[in-house]
Formats: C-alpha cells, sequence, structure tokens
C-alpha cells in the first residue's frame, strides 16, 4: 500500500486536474483515483498539465464513493482538504497511510467525501484570503506530506 493516494473530487478544470497529477508524481504519491464527476483525466488538457505524470501514476478514473473507499483498503486515514477546518495541514501525521481528498473549485469537497473523511484540514492563510485553487491547494498538502515522510529517512 502506498503511504499517499490522492482523491480528486468533482475538480472540473482540466489544468488544475494535470497540475494535480504532476504535483501528486512530485510528492511521491502513486495512486490516484477521481470521483464520478471529475473532469477526465484523460482529457487533451489534463495530460498536457499532466505533463507525462500519466505514464507514472496508476489512475482511477470516474469512481463511485464505494469504488474510492474499497480501492483505499483498510487502515488508511482520509484527509479532507477543507478552507474551514481547524487542523492545519503541517499538524497532521503524513507518516501514516493516507489518502488525501481535493475537492472541486465551485463546491468544494463533496458530502461523500465528507463522509468517508476521518479528519479534516486547512492550510493557514494570511487574513483577507478566503481559500487556494484546487490544484494550489492539494499541491501545498501533498509536499507537506513528502516533507514530513523525507525527515524520517
Amino acid at each position: 500500500t502506498d503511504p499517499i493516494a490522492l482523491v480528486i473530487d468533482g475538480v472540473g478544470d482540466p489544468g488544475n486536474a494535470g497540475t494535480l497529477l504532476r504535483s501528486a508524481l512530485g510528492a511521491g504519491v502513486r495512486n490516484v483515483l477521481a470521483s464520478k464527476g471529475s473532469v477526465d483525466l484523460f482529457a487533451p488538457k489534463v495530460v498536457r498539465s499532466g505533463m507525462g505524470a500519466h505514464f507514472r501514476l496508476e489512475l482511477g478514473v470516474d469512481l463511485s464513493w464505494e469504488e474510492i473507499e474499497r480501492s483505499l483498503g483498510e487502515g488508511r486515514a482520509v484527509v479532507v482538504a477543507d478552507a474551514r477546518a481547524e487542523t492545519s495541514h503541517y499538524r497532521f501525521d503524513w507518516r501514516r497511510p493516507s489518502a488525501l481528498i481535493v475537492g472541486g473549485e465551485a463546491h468544494g469537497p463533496s458530502a461523500e467525501a465528507l463522509r468517508l473523511a476521518t479528519t479534516r484540514v486547512s492550510i493557514p492563510l494570511a487574513a483577507g484570503v478566503e481559500s487556494l485553487n484546487a490544484a494550489i491547494a492539494g499541491s501545498v498538502i501533498l509536499f507537506e506530506a513528502k516533507r514530513q515522510r523525507d525527515r524520517e529517512k
């Protein structure tokens, strides 16, 4: 089981999806799952912005939440990025097996994602900034997870 998996939940912008794939690969993620309602991970703009990540990641596309839950398996923390969460992304222990759910740009995490999640994390932002774009938020969190895992080596 990979230490970290990424779940793309209703991300609609192809550039954001491709950027998330590229960041996931850079952060050491091997498994990316996309829920029904997410952009097609094999759409041309997603492939272009992914810069080859498609060839090095295990991708699950157009999955139901039951399929996502089965794919993640037992014993994995399921963490949803939520701008309203009280726990900071750097206070979570990413060294244990985890899955990060990144919700869509317009509506954030879905009700299904929130039900599956065992933890919610946010990125502390400067006053007056409401949130980050889905690709940037997911990337920031994934690289914090990588930083924590790399400190153990």
